[in-house]
């Protein structure tokens, strides 16, 4: 016959109902056994009624307060009365009874990520990861990865990975070390290989999504996501990862919504506010992305990531007293990720103050913040220069000039960031034939396919059917951006530059708009910015300059190889003459002039970009030479820069 204690504490799964009835009959015949109050206890809160249960879970911890699971009903029962602190307590003690209980961890971790408790949070998933491998090793690894210490876990899980190639989760977590390590291309072959192993590996299936969309592939990371969602709807982690994905394709308003809901289901996580304030942002409701900023900073007051969101608005925003707290937080202790924000953020504010000392002094603090993080170096300009130098040559180009897809539409705009590249999207973006759309990943991706494959030099002997391949997938890649179905669209993405001459191959068609701006203004402009991602050349004054002057010898060489591609539009002269150079430039893309390019900052479209709030406002002068303030803090620039100071133009 089966123990009717083991029968109760089964059912409690599955018919909570059952086990109460089955429980109060035990409790009945056995009133000094704790085993079946503790399953009463337990089936009540399963049923909505964790008051009833208090009484009975004081009364065996009391009696008996090393018992872990008696603690652990405790804590749950106290965290759906309200009580959240006391159940924390509980939780704590229960795991420090029973560093094994995952149900404790597990509570631990949803009201942590409920309160934004990242440090309690972190801690419990580095327990539970632990503690679902049945190799300890496996387990440390995981352990240590959660905890951040991705290069122990790779050295460990490599040496797995050789003698079990088929092991699913050791395959999975050396995904996730190079996911961390950006080597998202690696990280698919293996999280693939994974869920041919085993399909309803959601974890599995999650990090696939997630590095599909850290390589900014929307709709391919929204289709590994759809199963997931199906599976488990209210999960934060998917719902929010649908909402960057979202955002990725242009449904800004599927992305605000989505966000929208997470704040409203966990109305204590800073994160989530924040969360909510980029995709208000980034759909035009300042006000409201500024309440959602300071929402997580009432939550949370160390927040540095909030501050700068405030900052980065651009539109003075941040008060004396922000900044006495900001300067308050700066003197304590302060973890290295919200202290280079706030950094960032006091430096725009003492910025405005006209305190360019200050100002200057936070911006490095921010940026030697930021230096210490990256651990790739930067690519050796001068070598990529010569191999574009060398290939792309006029005959290069003659030779196949009908190789690539025919498609007039695309528009790219290139350059450094920070140099009037978003606003001339949003000028040509209020076109009636243009449509904008976002800093599209597709031509860096493909470039960085060719360099694995062999390098650029390797375009040499590609064929012609594999030219036009290529140019087509691009454009049915960008297809589901082109929701208002207009003739031309924009790609913006600055760095872009770097691959001119790939573009000019697949899609010969296409125009390149080199935003351009006077290299002191541009530079000195993307040192004061905190980038979301990527530009790691912007926190050094002496690469900024090195770049400045690789992306100028770039220009140079396609505008002689190719004349009528590139266009170069001077940021000052477009301030300058806004209706002139704005109707030289629709000429030269053929189109004819649309009044509503110079009412560009009605344009309600989605910006995504940091100069968003900018755009939505005429053009102004005064930050043509705000650099000029800070000249005497930018000697290492102007050196590095040299002659192109002069010659910036040509």
């Amino acid at each position: 016959m089966p123990d009717p204690i083991d029968t109760a504490a089964t059912a409690l799964a599955t018919n909570p109902a059952l086990a109460e009835r089955q429980a109060r009959a035990l409790c009945a015949r056995a009133p000094g056994d704790p085993r079946p109050r503790l399953i009463l206890a337990s089936a009540l809160r399963r049923l909505g009624r964790p008051a009833e249960a208090m009484p009975m879970l004081r009364d065996l911890a009391k009696a008996w307060p090393r018992a872990a699971r008696t603690r652990y009903e405790l804590g749950a029962c106290l965290a759906e009365l309200g009580q959240v602190a006391d159940a924390v307590a509980q939780l704590e003690t229960a795991v420090g009874i029973d560093p094994s209980l995952r149900e404790a961890w597990t509570a631990l971790e949803d009201i942590a990520f409920a309160l934004g408790d990242t440090a309690r949070e972190s801690r419990a998933k580095a327990a539970l990861a632990r503690l679902e491998q049945a190799d300890p090793a496996v387990g440390q690894a995981a352990e240590w990865i959660v905890l951040g210490q991705h290069d122990r876990a790779e050295a460990v899980l490599q040496g797995i990975c050789r003698q079990r190639p088929n092991d699913p989760d050791a395959v999975r977590l050396l995904a996730c070390c190079y996911i961390v390590a950006n080597a998202l291309d690696d990280a698919e072959v293996l999280l693939r290989h994974v869920l041919s192993l085993r399909p309803d590996f959601a974890l599995a299936r999650f990090d696939l999504a997630r590095t599909l969309f850290l390589r900014r592939e929307g709709e391919a990371a929204l289709v590994e996501l759809a199963p997931l969602i199906a599976t488990a709807p209210a999960n934060p982690a998917y719902r929010n990862l649908q909402a960057g994905c979202l955002g990725l394709v242009g449904d800004d308003r599927g992305a605000e919504a989505l966000q929208s809901g997470l704040a409203k289901q966990f109305p204590d996580n800073p994160n989530v506010a924040i969360n909510h304030g980029h995709a208000l942002r980034t759909a035009g409701m300042r006000d409201a992305a500024i309440a959602a900023y300071r929402r997580a900073l009432a939550l949370r007051p160390q927040t540095g990531e909030a501050w700068w969101s405030l900052a980065n608005l651009k539109v003075g925003a941040l008060t004396g007293d922000d900044e006495a707290a900001m300067r308050g937080l700066l003197a304590g202790t302060l973890p290295d990720e919200d202290r280079l924000h706030v950094a960032y953020a006091l430096g725009r504010r003492a910025e405005d103050a006209g305190d360019v000392a200050t100002a200057f002094a936070h911006y490095q603090v921010g940026a030697g913040l930021m230096r210490q993080r990256q651990s790739v170096a930067l690519p050796d300009y001068a070598a990529e220069l010569e191999i574009n130098k060398a290939l792309f040559t006029p005959e290069f180009f003659a030779e196949r000039s009908d190789w690539g897809n025919s498609d007039p539409a695309p528009i790219f705009i290139v350059g450094l960031p920070r140099s009037g590249s978003t606003l001339v999207e949003q000028i040509l973006a209020s076109h009636a034939q243009i449509e904008g759309t976002m800093e599209l990943p597709f031509i860096p991706a493909l470039a960085s396919r060719i360099e694995r494959a062999g390098g650029l030099g390797t375009l040499a002997d590609v064929s012609p059917d594999t030219v036009r391949a290529w140019g087509a997938h691009y454009l049915a890649q960008t297809a589901i951006h082109r929701r208002l179905g207009r003739a031309r669209f924009i790609d913006k993405m600055p760095n872009n530059f770097r691959h001119i001459g790939l573009i000019r191959l697949i899609l010969p068609q296409a125009r390149i708009i080199d935003a351009r701006r006077f290299p002191m203004a541009s530079c000195f402009s993307c040192f004061k910015q905190l980038f979301a991602q990527g530009q790691d050349f912007t926190y050094d004054l002496g690469d900024l300059a090195r770049y400045y002057r690789h992306y100028l010898g770039m220009m140079r060489h396609f505008h002689a190889v190719a004349p009528a591609a590139v266009r170069t539009m001077i940021y000052e002269d477009l301030v300058d003459d806004t209706e002139g150079q704005v109707r030289q430039l629709l000429d030269w893309l053929d189109l004819p002039f649309d009044p509503a390019t110079l009412r560009f900052f009605e344009n309600d479209r989605a910006v995504r970009t940091v100069s968003s709030e900018q755009v939505r406002q005429p053009i102004y002068r005064s930050g043509l030479d705000q650099w000029r303030a800070f000249e005497a803090h930018l000697v290492p620039l102007a050196t590095g820069l040299g002659d192109a100071l002069d010659d910036w133009r040509a």
